[in-house]
């Protein structure tokens, strides 16, 4: 049978039916077989763009009136798809090299050499995610094209995959967020090489978790020296979309964070990280401290059962290391004390996912990974984009969203509009649910 359509176009299809359908109850098989068919789909889109280039028309196009009929080899004609098992990173993917006839000369993708059984996924990712952060200059694209050996990237390929990521970024910058209500927004920076040269920049990240229990994407901003002046900004822009105050804000405990999210968001509860401040804590101890100190922090936190209870136990434990002559440590813990136990208003379940950046830590960590291969960027807009599109990607993926009780969401409701009030012995609900 003819095929109608080309191989990557089927690819798109075989990813919206399987976005569709969700991770289900196999999530990590699931995203394993998207990544497959992510990675698939950017050869095969390559190969057909540089088939296309190499044949000088594009699918469907007529050839000039001068060739037909003269019997003019050299043009050639298309003659369907020849199927190749490629070895890469991503595990066995199989690839369909477009072939023709009445040519002088057959095919030969620069993706895949003759007699080439593997290949070198990393240059290929390499090229990818170059085009997505040099997308202003073609020149830069190809060049790393030519350093990863994989010959002349098709301009068309270049220019849409460029033009689609800048323009789904704009998107995302300007979406409103009127139907988003937050149970807990979680902010931070990751420090990067914005510019050819000078000093890492912050790039501040919002998201968090709805009262639904779903992650959300809500801000990748630049933050130059993560100041106050900064944090203002990136809260402005987001109550101007149309965000409504969250039930819960997690960050760390720089000055300028805090005084921005107070400015922001003043009846919103502030969580300080709980791990940003046990790190500074233990900064201020000998080594032979360290590890007593840390179990009792945590123990303290683990075993309180409510907001009145974990700061009374962190309060012994600030006049312990006073006693002791840690004196430095003892204001540590002290500073922001009441921030730090504000996690313990909120569902028990809950409580150590929602007492620290972590969550936010790890795709922040994904960032690093995935933006260490390109050294410095030329400009603030490539790494922005970069930088939002390594996130979505992650977001979108994940699998550990939440999934609130019907007592869970009465008990937020509680604190949404009658403030937190002395809760009752806590009831022994469900066990969460991975979203």
């Amino acid at each position: 049978m003819r095929r109608t359509v080309p191989p990557s176009a089927e690819i798109e299809d075989q990813i919206d039916q399987l976005l569709a359908v969700g991770v289900g109850e196999n999530p990590r098989e699931s995203l394993s077989s998207l990544a497959k068919l992510g990675a698939r789909l950017i050869i095969q889109r390559a190969v057909e763009d540089e088939f296309d280039a190499w044949l000088g028309r594009a699918r469907y196009d007529r050839r000039p009136d001068y060739q037909r009929g003269l019997q003019n080899y050299q043009s050639g004609l298309r003659n369907g798809f020849r199927p190749r098992k490629l070895q890469t990173a991503e595990g066995e993917l199989s690839v369909e090299i477009p072939q023709i006839r009445a040519a002088a000369e057959p095919f030969v993708s620069k993706l895949f050499p003759r007699g080439a059984k593997l290949l070198r996924t990393e240059p290929l990712k390499a090229m990818v995610i170059g085009a997505f952060v040099r997308g202003l200059s073609m020149r830069d694209i190809e060049s790393l094209c030519e350093k990863a050996g994989l010959g002349k990237l098709s301009k068309s390929t270049a220019s849409r995959i460029c033009s689609e990521l800048r323009e789904r970024f704009e998107q995302f910058k300007r979406r409103d967020l009127y139907e988003v209500h937050l149970a807990a927004l979680f902010v931070d920076a990751v420090f990067l090489s914005v510019r050819p040269d000078g000093p890492k920049e912050g790039v501040l990240v919002a998201w968090g978790f709805t009262e639904e229990g779903e992650r959300v994407l809500l801000s990748v901003m630049l933050g130059m020296r993560e100041s106050h002046e900064d944090w203002l900004a990136l809260g402005r822009d987001l109550i101007a979309r149309g965000l409504g105050a969250p039930l819960l804000i997690v960050a760390d405990g720089a000055p300028g964070l805090i005084k921005a999210v107070e400015q922001c968001w003043p009846a919103s509860d502030r969580q300080h990280c709980c791990v940003h401040r046990v790190r500074n804590l233990l900064a201020k101890l000998p080594e032979r401290e360290r590890e007593r100190v840390r179990g009792a922090y945590w123990q303290a936190l683990d075993e309180a059962i409510n907001e009145g209870d974990g700061r009374q136990r962190l309060k012994a434990l600030v006049g312990e290391l006073d006693e002791a002559g840690f004196t430095a440590a003892a204001k540590c813990l002290n500073d922001d004390l009441d921030a730090l136990v504000v996690h313990l208003r909120y569902p028990t379940r809950h409580r150590r996912r929602w007492r620290s950046t972590n969550l936010l830590e790890r795709s922040l960590g994904e960032v690093k990974r995935r933006t260490k291969v390109m050294g410095r960027f030329p400009g603030e807009t490539s790494c922005l984009t970069l930088v939002w599109a390594v996130l979505d990607l992650y977001m979108s993926h994940a699998t550990n969203g939440v999934r609130f009780t019907q007592l869970e969401r009465q008990r937020l409701r509680r604190i949404r509009y009658e403030g937190n009030e002395p809760a009752a012995p806590e009831e022994t609900p469900e066990e969460v649910s991975v979203a």
